[in-house]
């Protein structure tokens, strides 16, 4: 074993020496006179298909043509013998071909010829084989003769008619028709499946016919085989039982099949029951590949077009109805017949040179490969020791003259084969010149140019070139020798003209060549013409003056709308110019100049607009302004190219503006149909241009004008046009791999743009393999976005590539590309985790660093776990959040500084170490104590009350001391503009809070400066300053915040802004302010060296003048800002006035402050209360303060907000407005009364003419009084009745629950009651009665309420 292995390790390293010298192949020219001169072994360039099925009506053709110098010969063999084609009268071989042709005008039967056949071609330097080709003839047998019994099946119950179609080459089409020839109609019940048989879910009364007629159509004769039909009879009853689902087609609940690599699949699932059950397919442990799948015959069949080796597995029909489901599994096998990885090509060697062959191919089962030279097998061939054979590659070493050959790789299997030629030629041949002698080459000033030297030989010459005779070879600066002998001059200048040579040099001899290079100066037009707009009937002159080189003619053309112009006695062109005269409306359009050498040509173009006649009048002209252009017409498709067209349009009018630009937008049907996208935009001079367009899409195309004005309306879409489908060009972006688990690495990339498929069946082809190991790449072709490799070793790098490819083949493979497999959690810990030089504030870390193997993944830091244990200052309670601060350091004992710490603290922590997944287990935890520090400031500081003749300050303690507090000092100066007096310091004792300080003059502002202090010294200072007005009593200040500028007046503290608090708003009125655009409510800043006094007022509303409209009201915080600031010499505020109204005013002054760059501040003092509201103001007077009060004394001071000290004041009074109670009014109490009074004669007088209707209330005693009480019934009429018999008068309404009907003046009506009866004179004496129910009187009885109608009716 080990001596086996020593000869494989020097085999390898022997392959490895060998491919580190192997030459570069030499490429043979096309050049025919090489061609002709040049020793070739024969190359086959033609031949048949290897399944090759022929008519046996017409002759045979057995095809085999091939190349080589000298011309081959051919020969045949047949079924594996030598085919002598001269004692067969029958077959003839073409000339100087070896294509065969049998013909049978005299007889003979095309089947005598059927076989296996295969052309040898053969000259001097080898043999070259055709593949193995099976010849066989067309059949189409008739149908053997049978009498078919009529088909009797119970309504409701499955059928299978069978078609069993007689077997043909190729296999037959079949489908069902009637005896009217009228194809059988199919759906979801009745179909045919695969196999040609006609399937019935279910037999319904109406499929009872005579003729069901199976037939097969033959592709090859095109004749038609009809079977004898088939008769149905239905036995009907009156209940069709149903039936739960069945199969009909497969069989069984499992079923396998074989589909070999890139055919056609096709899976069939036909199931019976009543109802017609619907059939669903579903792909275990996976989705069906959406857009290789396609459902026929009703979803009974899913086909795929292309498979590939992801398309097996386990596919699953299920048929269900309302009764039950079933499932059948067919077991997809994709095999592949052998399919080309790395084709063998032609080798072209010189004497001594080295080379390979490769012959690389895959499949399913893995192929053989097989070599063989001049058509045997190479084991049996004559010896070479140049030659040696390493499975599927053969290496050449120094190969000799007359070792050429043809060499055959056969890859096969058990599904097919590979046959591929190669011929390896040595030649040896001097240099020779290839290109035309002594070229003259004209050039361009300052363009790039390239000097052609194509040359020939073997061994690869060596080529140089040289200038004017002199001089070292020229490569390097503006020179750059290409492989094939070009010499490119990166930029041609004048000094670059001369003589080139270039000699071409190998071991058989030198050839050279001349090149003369000229550079002349570019043709240029440097006068262009403009657009031109013309009254009909004028002279339009259009220039082109033009500069070239003197010693290049040049010529001038004109051109109208890219078609040639035709010169008249209108148009004249001279030298620089185009004149046309008597312009009418043809002459419009676009008129291009183009000045054209033998070398070179610049064009320009120019648009001329025809006006009519009312345009002269400047008035008319000037009355008419530029508008839209109008949207281009007549889209036109030309030059139809594989991606790119040419795309013509008309503009429409521009509407006295010109064109700028055209925007040529596209809409395709296939990915996002209906959505327009633009393409690319256009100069407006031009109407036709090339579009570039993507391989494999419907396009439509429509132009949009743009003019000084605006966008046209776009055109009518232009005729579709269909690109052809191509490999794509995009390579995916974004490939990365990565771990997503700790044995697996997840290969991801971006999908092509849906415009980058150029074809259909998109898929990728993923490479992978461990980085700097040499090994294999592994691959997958996959329609997804993502592949995972599994498994694979933890945090790993790999090397991965992809490329796209589509049904027209792969696009362009990608960079190489380092991704790593997955992380898993470190194993080691940092250690020895200690501390060092502990400060109030820092600290400095110290710890012991981790194997880096250790880490399993990318080390990202050394994270450090640090909390607040505790505050050594006693009571005070801290928050332990845990808080990480990440380290990065390669080196074995690192160090580094923890900052941010508060002072006078317990901390704790620990260290782990991290990857980007997972930490380590932590280090040692580590305790330690910082030192104490200055405190923080006060936690508040403000002035909480103030008289006329004194302050009283109040502060609460730091939210961090830092340390013990041992007192407050208290530093406080007068402020008195930007002047400042002397300062004041007062000392207080740690528990103090508070201080008055006595105002020796009511005037007097002060500033104050607040620190705590510890032992380490006094901490951060918290500033106020006392209100600017004297005689602001009622000043409530609730800021906490002033500026302080002079930092001379705090040393030595350092002002710095206190945290922000909640205290009570000031309470003011609510303040609406009314301005031309909505302000929004200024938030409050502060920073390290500025501190702002705000003010909260409540309920202040914002409203815009343009819509009057008026907010719900809103908590704005405003700022105070007259403190010292700098003061900007030449602002000032100026004008103010005041112009009051009952409860508003309206504002206006004059400033030169600059727009936009300072806020104002309107201060009203209320002279009754001495009451404050500010109101800042962005906007430029004048301003409407609503909400003031009526007849109340204001003052109002204007200042900047940026820079306060620059202001004004006024006084003023608002109008008072006299209120008055209306409902205290004597002459409005007088006005309702008399109302009262007219509305209640009104119902006396409607309730008496009511009565006398003619009925009459009877009473059996005149003489008593009558007590009545009126009931009002909702309608409002009054119900009146006696106390004594408890009886409705006639006319009355519903007593209380609306139970009785209201009575009519019927006499009918008036007899229901029972006792009616009529006097002498035929007055109706009877009392009308009813029936009550007891609740109904109880309701009349509690209404006691006295009416004075009674009293009045009474008196009438």
């Amino acid at each position: 074993m080990l001596g086996q292995g020593r000869r494989v390790a020097l085999t390898l390293v022997s392959l490895l020496l060998l491919l580190w010298h192997e030459a570069t192949t030499i490429e043979v020219p096309q050049d025919p006179k090489i061609q002709q001169d040049l020793k070739q072994p024969p190359t086959i360039v033609k031949q048949s298909v290897k399944d090759y099925i022929v008519d046996p009506r017409d002759n045979i053709i057995i095809e085999c043509e091939a190349k080589g110098n000298p011309v081959p010969t051919f020969t045949w063999r047949r079924n594996g013998k030598f085919f002598n084609i001269g004692k067969d009268p029958r077959v003839t071989m073409r000339k100087r071909s070896g294509t065969l042709e049998i013909g049978f005008r005299s007889g003979g039967r095309p089947e005598d010829y059927e076989g296996e056949y295969q052309c040898f071609a053969e000259n001097d330097l080898g043999i070259a084989l055709s593949n193995k080709i099976l010849l066989r003839v067309s059949k189409a047998p008739l149908w053997p003769k049978e009498v078919l019994e009529p088909v009797l099946v119970t309504e409701g119950s499955p059928l299978v008619l069978t078609c069993n179609p007689p077997p043909g080459l190729p296999p037959p089409f079949t489908f069902w028709m009637n005896s009217g020839m009228t194809p059988i109609p199919q759906d979801k019940r009745v179909s045919m499946g695969v196999n040609g048989d006609l399937y019935f879910s279910n037999v319904m009364a109406q499929d009872a016919h005579t003729d069901y007629s199976c037939n097969a159509r033959f592709l090859f004769t095109h004749t038609i085989q009809q079977k004898n039909p088939f008769t149905l009879k239905v036995q009907t009853s009156r209940k069709v039982a149903e039936t739960t689902p069945t199969f009909l087609s497969p069989s069984g609940t499992e079923s396998s099949k074989m589909v070999l690599r890139d055919e056609k699949l096709l899976l069939e699932c036909i199931a019976a029951g009543l109802p017609t059950p619907t059939i669903k397919w579903f792909k275990k442990g996976g989705d069906l590949p959406g857009r290789k799948v396609k459902f026929e015959n009703f979803n009974k069949t899913l086909k795929i077009v292309s498979v590939s080796e992801e398309d097996a597995g386990s596919y699953v029909c299920m048929a269900n109805n309302r009764l039950g489901s079933i499932r059948h599994t067919i077991f997809v096998e994709v095999k592949a017949a052998p399919y080309w990885l790395d084709k063998p090509t032609d080798l072209v060697l010189a004497p001594d040179e080295n080379g390979r062959l490769v012959c690389r191919a895959n499949g399913n089962p893995k192929p053989t490969i097989q070599w063989l030279v001049n058509g045997q097998l190479i084991e049996s061939s004559p010896p070479n020791p140049s030659r040696q054979v390493l499975g599927d590659t053969i290496i050449f070493r120094s190969v000799q003259m007359g070792s050429s050959a043809v060499y055959q790789c056969n890859a096969s299997n058990q599904h097919g084969y590979l046959l591929a030629n190669a011929f390896v030629s040595v030649l040896d041949l001097p240099p020779r010149m290839l290109g035309p002698k002594n070229q003259l080459i004209k050039v361009i000033e300052n363009n790039r140019t390239f000097l052609d030297c194509p040359f020939f030989g073997s061994p690869l010459p060596e080529l140089r070139w040289f200038k004017n005779g002199q001089g070292s070879g020229l490569d390097g600066g503006q020179y750059r020798v290409y492989i094939n002998g070009t010499l490119e001059i990166k930029r041609a200048r004048v000094e670059d003209e001369g003589t080139y040579t270039c000699v071409a040099s190998n071991i058989l001899g030198t050839a050279e060549n001349q090149v003369r290079l000229e550079v002349k100066e570019p043709t240029r037009i440097v006068r262009a013409p403009e657009h031109e707009s013309a009254v009909r009937g004028s002279t339009v002159l259009f220039n082109c003056k033009v500069k070239s080189d003197p010693s290049l003619p040049v010529t001038v053309t004109w051109t109208k709308d890219d078609k040639v112009l035709h010169l008249g006695w209108r148009l004249k062109k001279d030298d620089e110019s185009l004149t046309i005269t008597n312009v009418h409306e043809g002459d419009e359009g676009t008129y291009t100049c183009t000045a054209k050498s033998e070398i070179d040509q610049d064009s320009a173009s120019a648009r001329l607009t025809v006006l009519e006649e009312a345009s002269l009048n400047p008035s008319v002209s000037s009355a008419l302004p530029a508008d839209r252009p109008d949207p281009p017409m007549d889209l036109d498709l030309s030059d139809l190219l594989a991606r790119s067209v040419r795309l013509t349009w008309i503009p429409g009018n521009d509407h006295r503006s010109s064109i700028k630009e055209f925007l040529v937008q596209f809409e395709e049907d296939r990915w996002e149909p209906g959505r327009w996208q633009n393409l690319s935009t256009y100069p407006g001079d031009l109407n036709s241009v090339i579009l570039q367009l993507a391989p494999f899409v419907n396009y439509q195309f429509r132009v949009i004008a743009i003019n000084s004005v605006g966008q046209s309306q776009p055109s009518r879409p232009s005729p579709r046009y269909r690109t052809s489908g191509a490999a794509p060009d995009a390579i995916p972006k974004d490939l990365r791999g990565w771990g997503s688990m700790k044995d697996n690495m997840e290969i991801t990339w971006e999908p092509l743009l849906d415009l980058e498929r150029n074809g259909p069946d998109l898929q990728y082809d993923v490479w992978w393999r461990r980085k700097d190991t040499g090994e294999e790449w592994n691959n997958v072709t996959t329609e997804g976005t993502k592949h995972v490799v599994h498994p694979t070793n933890t945090y790993v790098p790999y090397e991965v590539k992809i490329r796209a490819r589509n049904e027209f083949g792969p696009g362009p493979e990608s960079n190489l590309v380092i991704g790593y497999s997955g992380e898993d959690k470190p194993t080691d810990a940092p250690t020895d985790l200690r501390v060092s030089k502990v400060e109030s504030t820092k600290v400095n870390i110290h710890w012991k660093s981790v194997d880096p193997d250790s880490v399993l993944g990318e080390f990202k830091e050394y994270r450090l776990y640090y909390w607040r244990e505790s505050s050594m200052v006693p009571g005070l309670v801290v928050d332990k959040e845990k808080k990480t601060r990440g380290f990065y350091s390669t080196t074995s004992e690192p160090s580094a500084v923890l900052t941010d710490l508060v002072p006078y603290s317990k901390y704790k922590m620990f260290m782990v170490v991290a990857n980007n997944r997972f930490e380590s287990p932590p280090s040692n935890t580590v305790e330690l104590n910082t030192k104490e520090g200055v405190p923080d400031t006060p936690r508040f500081f403000r002035i909480n009350r103030r008289n006329l003749d004194t302050l009283y300050l109040e502060w609460d303690k730091p939210l961090e001391p830092n340390g013990i507090l041992i007192g407050y000092q208290l530093k406080y100066l007068t402020v008195n503009g930007s002047r400042v007096g002397r300062p004041h310091l007062e000392t207080f004792f740690p528990n103090a809070t508070d201080f008055t300080l006595r105002l020796p003059d009511r005037s007097t502002r002060y500033k104050f400066f607040l620190s705590a202090l510890t032992q380490v010294g006094a901490g951060e200072v918290y500033a106020v300053e006392s209100p600017h007005f004297a005689n602001e009593e009622n000043f409530i200040d609730t800021t906490d915040l002033v500026e302080l500028t002079d930092t001379s007046l705090a040393s030595p503290f350092t002002p710095t802004p206190p945290p922000l608090v909640t205290v009570p708003p000031t309470t003011l009125p609510p303040t609406t302010i009314s301005t031309s655009t909505s302000t929004a409510p200024p938030t409050t800043t502060s920073s390290t060296t500025t501190t702002t006094i705000t003010t909260t007022t409540e309920a202040t509303t914002i409203t815009t003048a343009a819509t009057t409209t008026t907010t719900a009201p809103v908590r704005v915080t405003t700022r105070r800002t007259d403190q010292n600031v700098l003061v900007v010499p030449g602002r000032e505020i100026w004008n103010l006035t005041v112009e009051p109204n009952s409860n508003y005013a309206n504002v206006t002054w004059k400033h030169n402050f600059p727009a936009g760059s300072s806020e104002f501040v309107l201060e009203f003092t209320l002279d009754s209360d001495k009451t404050v509201k500010i109101v800042p103001v962005k906007q430029q007077p004048p301003i409407r303060v609503a909400d003031l009060i009526a007849g109340a004394k204001y003052h109002l001071k204007v200042y900047s907000h940026e820079l306060n000290n620059i202001s004004k004041n006024v006084t003023f009074k608002t109008a008072y407005i006299d209120q008055v109670d209306i409902a205290t009014q004597g002459w409005f109490i007088g006005l309702m009364c008399a109302i009262a009074l007219i509305i209640l004669i009104l119902l006396i007088v409607c309730f008496i003419k009511r009565s006398r209707g003619g009925k009459y209330p009877v009473r059996d005693k005149k003489d008593l009084p009558l007590d009545s009480v009126d009931q009002k019934d909702p309608e409002g009429s009054f119900d009146y009745h006696s106390d004594e018999d408890n009886k409705p008068l006639q006319g009355s309404q519903t007593s209380l629950d609306g139970n009785v009907k209201e009575s009519d003046d019927s006499l009918v009506d008036y007899g229901e009651g029972g006792d009616g009866q009529f006097n002498e004179d035929g007055s109706f004496i009877g009392q009308y009665t009813v029936k009550k129910d007891k609740d109904e009187t109880e309701g009349n009885e509690s209404s006691e309420a006295t009416s004075p109608v009674n009293a009045i009716y009474s008196l009438a």
